[in-house]
């Protein structure tokens, strides 16, 4: 009896041991961001991985994070200067770039993300130019799903072109090309 007893107790605690905590995404808006977009963001994160999302306070654009030529947000800088234990998407309509090479220092981009992180940074900006609200948001959930699943370990995927994890190599031709799911390698390292 008593060793059956010790033999349930340790089963129950082992239980607790090897639960893991649910992912959460911490939604950051930097400077003046839609409700609409955080709201599509935050569904997009839920339907796609099941990760459960917080929004946070929105958070000013400073200095720090600015670029001197263009005076644009730092994709690099913005990441840095909001550092967390947790995972933060950091959402933006301000225009992002990233250093690319020296011929191309301020580098337009539509996100970035940290491989492999907790961090990644999306930007509307370039995403809405020229289209109607329902292209803008399906540009908007493909670009998050991209840098979240960097920060999940995943790199650019070249086994297929309408992956998820394609590099859309600036143009956003290969955004609207791409597919919201991921081919089987990129399933594969996720495992």
């Amino acid at each position: 009896m008593r060793k059956s007893i010790l033999l349930l107790f340790a089963l129950i605690f082992s239980s607790f041991c090897t639960t893991k905590e649910p992912i959460i995404i911490n939604i950051q808006p930097l400077g003046k961001v839609s409700d609409e977009y955080i709201a599509h963001v935050k569904n997009s994160v839920k339907t796609f991985y099941g990760y459960n999302c917080k929004v946070l306070p929105t958070i000013p654009i400073t200095k720090q994070m600015m670029t001197k030529v263009t005076r644009r947000i730092d994709a690099k800088k913005a990441l840095r200067t909001n550092k967390t234990l947790g995972n933060l998407l950091i959402l933006t309509e301000s225009d992002i770039c990233h250093y690319k090479d020296k011929s191309r220092p301020e580098y337009g981009i539509f996100g970035l993300g940290l491989r492999p992180g907790k961090t990644c940074i999306i930007s509307t900006f370039r995403l809405k130019r020229g289209v109607g609200k329902e292209k803008t948001l399906e540009r908007l959930k493909k670009v998050a799903l991209h840098e979240i699943g960097h920060n999940l370990g995943l790199k650019h995927c070249k086994n297929d072109k309408r992956c998820m994890m394609n590099d859309a190599r600036g143009t956003i031709k290969q955004v609207d090309y791409g597919n919201v799911w991921f081919c089987g390698k990129c399933k594969e390292q996720l495992k």
